[in-house]
């Protein structure tokens, strides 16, 4: 079936910043992105969400840990049945715990539970061969930003900024000949996005998102703070490097004594901070910053990164992407690269030190692929 020849594939994403999964069809043959295909999204509840939060920061075996799997893995089944014509799939999980070099990484979900439910082949667990090889194991998108690049029509180098729970960057030469060739992508964490602008929000007055930036353009930067944020060890370390949603800790703590107002618009000025930083290791200038991920959605959050990295910031909308659905469909595009025996990280985006296939495959049981 993956050969060589282009399938659909359907890639789900279930980001740090608990608001629901994302999943999106994609034609592809693991290297071009032939055709888009379908999107959908389930919001996870209230009760759902909460379980969420009480497992971050949580392995296997831990407690509250087999109940935020059964969310995550119910949640998909539901969402994912609703599609027709997916041939494979690529199951991110939801992460609770991210420490390369440490623990390693714990993604919560079965893909085996998940193949036997929709009786699909499922590729999922992207992200411990890489850990256990010594990288970062993340970001992993990078390879796909290669392919939207190429897709696109650019012909020089340009950046894609994620704006989820924690921010993203990738470098891309759309000029390279395939995403995993030297000079093609170098790709890292930034710090913390979203996440503790949400986490404020729901502390403070139960909402799960600062709706168009609104609360931070009433409030002013407190630079102070911020000048503490941008002297953590984080940003000192060279590329590729990644981090777990909670590194940052002590931020919220650091704008406890904020109005909310004032609060929200110095977290909004961290998570654009750290993308100037990082932009400062782009091994050549590039003109754009494609964003995706939900940030994009927040005026302030883009007003201040143009502000603070002197580049032009766009939506991915503007070069014919969607940027709710990127990152699912990278793991559509993923999932292929895997039963194709392409590799879906390197040394530039991981840190891993040579090129790696990563991902498993689960395959549901005869009885479940009977019509």
């Amino acid at each position: 079936m993956l050969k060589g020849g282009a399938v659909w594939a359907l890639g789900t994403m279930s980001g740090t910043s608990l608001d629901g999964v994302d999943a999106a069809m994609v034609l592809t043959d693991g290297e071009r992105i032939l055709e888009f295909g379908e999107t959908r999204y389930r919001a996870y509840s209230e009760a759902e969400r909460a379980v969420l939060r009480a497992a971050l920061g949580r392995w296997p075996g831990d407690a509250a840990v087999a109940e935020a799997a059964e969310v995550v893995e119910a949640a998909h089944a539901e969402l994912l049945a609703a599609f027709r014509g997916a041939e494979i799939v690529g199951f991110h999980g939801q992460t609770l715990a991210h420490e390369p070099g440490g623990r390693g990484t714990h993604q919560a979900g079965s893909g085996e539970r998940l193949a036997g439910a929709l009786g699909v082949p499922v590729v999922w667990d992207f992200r411990s061969a890489d850990v256990a090889a010594g990288g970062q194991g993340a970001p992993l998108a990078p390879f796909y930003h290669f392919a939207c690049a190429r897709r696109a029509g650019a012909d020089r180098p340009v950046a894609f900024l994620n704006l989820g729970g924690v921010g993203n960057l990738t470098w891309v030469d759309p000029r390279q000949t395939a995403p995993e060739a030297p000079g093609a992508c170098l790709a890292f964490d930034t710090g913390p996005a979203n996440a503790p602008i949400n986490d404020l929000m729901q502390a403070r007055l139960g909402r799960s998102h600062d709706e168009g930036g609104r609360l931070a353009a009433e409030g002013e930067v407190a630079e102070t703070v911020l000048a503490r944020f941008l002297d953590h060890a984080f940003f000192a370390r060279m590329p590729p490097k990644s981090l777990d949603r909670d590194a940052f800790a002590d931020l919220l703590p650091a704008v406890a004594d904020l109005s909310d107002a004032d609060a929200a618009a110095t977290l909004t000025a961290a998570a654009a901070a750290a993308v100037a930083r990082g932009a400062a290791h782009f091994p050549t200038p590039v003109r754009q910053l494609l964003v995706t991920g939900g940030g994009r959605h927040n005026p302030v959050l883009m007003a201040m990164l143009e502000a603070r990295t002197g580049i032009e910031v766009v939506p991915v909308e503007q070069v014919g992407l969607d940027g709710d659905m990127l990152e699912a469909q990278a793991f559509a595009y993923l999932a292929v690269r895997v039963a194709r025996g392409l590799p879906t990280s390197g040394p530039s985006t991981t840190g891993v030190p040579a090129c790696l296939g990563g991902g498993r495959m689960s395959r549901p049981e005869a009885l479940a692929l009977q019509p």
